[in-house]
């Protein structure tokens, strides 16, 4: 049988992601989080207009993979994650100082 899972707004967003490039990103009405590999953009769409309560006009999705690194001489494994670039409609903002 097929069991339902309940999920709450919360768990199709993970966190803010605040780098140089997303700060610069922001001019243009575009936030940058960071979601669940199982988000989509249709219901990250619903939930960020409800969390936020603002007007979502787009949503680009980006899959960073998994990568190797070298630190201090070891070959480290980095996780990958994925990211949702929101746009806003214009005159809105998320205020992210202010936290979740």
């Amino acid at each position: 049988m097929f069991k339902m899972q309940k999920f709450h707004l919360y768990d199709k967003v993970i966190s803010p992601l605040v780098t140089e490039k997303s700060t610069n990103l922001s001019e243009q009405n575009k936030i940058v989080f960071k979601v669940p590999r199982e988000a989509n953009k249709i219901n990250l769409k619903k939930n960020i207009e409800k969390i936020f309560k603002v007007n979502v006009i787009k949503i680009n999705i980006i899959n960073k993979q998994n990568r190797r690194k070298i630190v201090r001489g070891k070959k480290v494994k980095v996780q990958g994650f994925k990211k949702a670039i929101i746009t806003l409609k214009k005159g809105q903002s998320i205020d992210l100082t202010t936290g979740i």
